[in-house]
């Protein structure tokens, strides 16, 4: 199997040299980069399975990267950055990162939360013989080999990771009242260490997409407990 490859990008040399080192020395392949124009390049050499992105950049900052990124890969990214606070990390997950690692940080640390977000949930292995491919509700269409969502109309709409996988959560939990807390659990496999707040905004999110094709999204909150998706929901 081949090692995953993570785009590394930050401007300090030296951290960018020990950040590096220590993703090889746990048998991941690393492109360095030092700002935007040098991110591209790598970008464009093959597949990346994760971007590091430190906010703090010159020129291009990493939230200007994080949104044009956004618009043609769902890549996984996490932001790195000097900020640690609970306002910078729900800004990150607003603009589409599936996790944040504040400065300075250890390897255990940053090794632990690559992992978690480079790991496939269960989902992932759905598409062997007798199992679900694809799963209907509301009119909407949700492909789970390719990771995809298509609306009523037919449209692909784009999901980030972390957002497939809580999708996919609610839909597996489909017309049952799911507390925050187990929530987060199921989800941990792509959101690292999450919180309430980082629920409530990819909930958010989740919202706003499927409220795209004019139809009120079927996300209920119960208040003091937690999300349910109110609608059934049909495996094919």
């Amino acid at each position: 199997m081949t090692a995953p490859t993570i785009l590394l990008v930050e401007d300090d040399p030296a951290l960018r040299t020990l950040t590096t080192r220590a993703l090889q020395e746990n048998g991941y392949n690393v492109r360095p980069a030092a700002a935007a124009p040098e991110m591209w390049l790598a970008f464009d050499q093959g597949p990346v399975d994760l971007v590091l992105l430190d906010i703090m950049l010159p020129g291009t900052n990493g939230i200007d990267l994080c949104r044009s990124l956004r618009q043609q890969s769902d890549v996984p990214i996490i932001f790195i950055s000097a900020k640690g606070s609970e306002t910078d990390r729900v800004v990150g997950l607003e603009l589409g990162a599936d996790d944040y690692l504040a400065k300075p940080f250890g390897t255990r640390e940053l090794i632990a939360r690559v992992r978690a977000v480079l790991r496939r949930p269960a989902l992932d292995r759905r598409d062997g013989d007798g199992e679900a491919k694809t799963i209907g509700f509301d009119g909407w269409i949700v492909d789970l080999p390719r990771r995809e969502l298509r609306s009523p109309s037919g449209a692909s709409v784009d999901l980030t990771g972390a957002e497939f996988d809580l999708l996919v959560t609610l839909l597996d939990h489909a017309q049952r009242v799911i507390a925050r807390e187990r929530l987060i659990e199921l989800s941990r496999s792509r959101l690292g260490d999450s919180s309430d707040r980082s629920i409530d905004v990819l909930i958010s999110r989740l919202r706003r997409k499927l409220s795209s094709a004019g139809r009120e999204a079927p996300i209920i909150t119960v208040r003091g407990i937690g999300y349910m998706l109110n609608v059934p929901v049909e495996r094919h």
